[in-house]
């Protein structure tokens, strides 16, 4: 009763002027939702530091038009003047300090990036099918998390939130060679706190639908639990406890940058890339036989990452074989950003192996041929896949001493699919550049 009529008291001292006892009603859900609203805040107010560097970096920001400058401006002030109101499912990436605008990665900062992707994808999930402000259908949690936007970088990103793992419903049934890659954006609670990190661990589970298979170490039949973040660590085990571990502490994460991670599996043997660097390389961190089916993000509440492009492929493209004894090769591993034409710098490794054939096979000549999905119109489609041909094209010239007479480029857009489109897997699969030999 006494803490009752505080309760009152301090209604009416904050709701003065207004009818107290509708507002004493509903006092308990506004403070929950109060609570709530500024913890969601304070994540995305935070990432906007981070990408405010990225931003003037991308965009110019001695060219930003007066008017631009206004409107950013007045959002700046009213969202200052009401802390608590967020524009719906989109986050501005954070950080603990201001970051040093990230440079923009060129092909050549990849020139001893020898990783290519699997030849046949598994998974894929760029969070495009699913709703900004819902946890992704095929991804289960002991945390929680959504789909959201922001306004620098493009498409769909599912943020992870609190403490506890992340990891897909039903597991995946993994080859003994296969490849995951992510895009992510770290970010961080506290700005006082720059030992954040977050973990990924892969591992073979008895049961891939049982998040608590374990507790902190888990897959009864072994894995490897890495983290990322201030540093980068690993500890592989097996079913007699842990094995090996190790700790890059150069590999180093700022809160509202992207990154890129990479793992290539080769039976036993396990390499990690941050972006165009490789920071491990095991060649014993699994047990002979051993095959992972389950993988998982480990959150420890006061930081976590925002991912998309997620995917997981199998098998390594014999790019010699194909191309001059099938005479065709159909690539996966040439990345574009949505609705572009430009080449992304990750793309180095496959350019690499296929400009290797060409320069040991001089006489072959081939045509490039671009495919897109069946999203968006066909004439914007079939546009999109002729200028992404020719990027290619351009790319082997440039970079890799291709003479241009050796090679054509074309595009199909979407009228060729090797999958339907109705899952971001099948529509991954149709997503692709072709080397025809001419």
């Amino acid at each position: 009763m006494k803490i009752y009529m505080r309760l009152v008291l301090l209604a009416s001292f904050i709701f003065s002027g207004c009818f107290v006892s509708a507002q004493i009603i509903n006092i308990g859900n506004r403070i929950e939702n109060k609570v709530n609203n500024r913890v969601n805040n304070k994540i995305d107010q935070g990432i906007d530091k981070g990408l405010d560097a990225v931003e003037d970096d991308i965009s110019g920001k001695n060219k930003e038009s007066d008017k631009n400058k206004s409107k950013k401006s007045k959002a700046k002030q009213t969202a200052a003047e009401n802390p608590d109101v967020a524009t719906p499912g989109e986050v501005t990436i954070s950080e603990t300090k201001p970051a040093a605008p990230q440079d923009k990665p060129s092909m050549q900062t990849y020139s001893k990036y020898d990783f290519i992707p699997g030849e046949k994808v598994l998974y894929f999930d760029d969070f495009m099918a699913t709703a900004v402000g819902d946890f992704p259908p095929n991804w289960n949690t002991t945390a929680s998390g959504e789909v959201v936007t922001n306004s620098i970088l493009p498409g769909n990103w599912f943020k992870m939130i609190g403490e506890g793992c992340i990891s897909l419903e039903e597991g995946i049934k993994l080859p003994e060679n296969y490849t995951i890659e992510f895009d992510v954006i770290p970010y961080t609670l506290d700005e006082n706190n720059v030992s954040f990190e977050y973990g990924f661990y892969l591992y073979s589970a008895q049961n891939p639908k049982d998040l608590f298979e374990g507790g902190a170490v888990p897959g009864l039949n072994g894995g490897i639990k890495m983290s990322f973040g201030y540093r980068a660590t690993y500890s592989a085990y097996d079913v007699e406890g842990y094995t090996i571990s190790g700790e890059k502490a150069d590999a180093t994460m700022e809160a509202g940058k992207k990154y890129r991670l990479s793992f290539w599996v080769q039976k036993t043997r396990l390499r990690v890339y941050q972006d165009q660097v490789k920071i491990f390389d095991l060649p014993k961190v699994f047990a002979p036989g051993m095959i992972c089916n389950q993988m998982r993000f480990e959150l420890w509440g006061e930081s976590g990452p925002i991912i998309t492009n997620f995917r997981i492929a199998a098998g390594m493209p014999d790019m010699r074989s194909k191309l001059i004894t099938e005479g065709k090769l159909v690539t996966y591993g040439i990345y574009f950003d949505v609705n572009k034409d430009v080449v992304k710098p990750e793309s180095y490794g496959t350019l690499k192996g296929i400009a290797d054939v060409l320069k040991e096979n001089p006489t072959v000549r081939v045509k490039i041929v671009g495919h897109t999905d069946s999203d968006g119109a066909d004439a914007s489609n079939l546009d999109l896949s002729k200028r992404r041909g020719a990027s290619v094209k351009a790319e082997l010239i440039k970079n890799f001493g291709i003479d241009a007479a050796r090679l054509e480029s074309d595009g199909l857009g979407e009228t060729k699919p090797v999958s339907p489109n109705d899952t971001p897997s099948n529509k991954a699969m149709n997503r692709r550049v072709e080397f025809i030999k001419l």
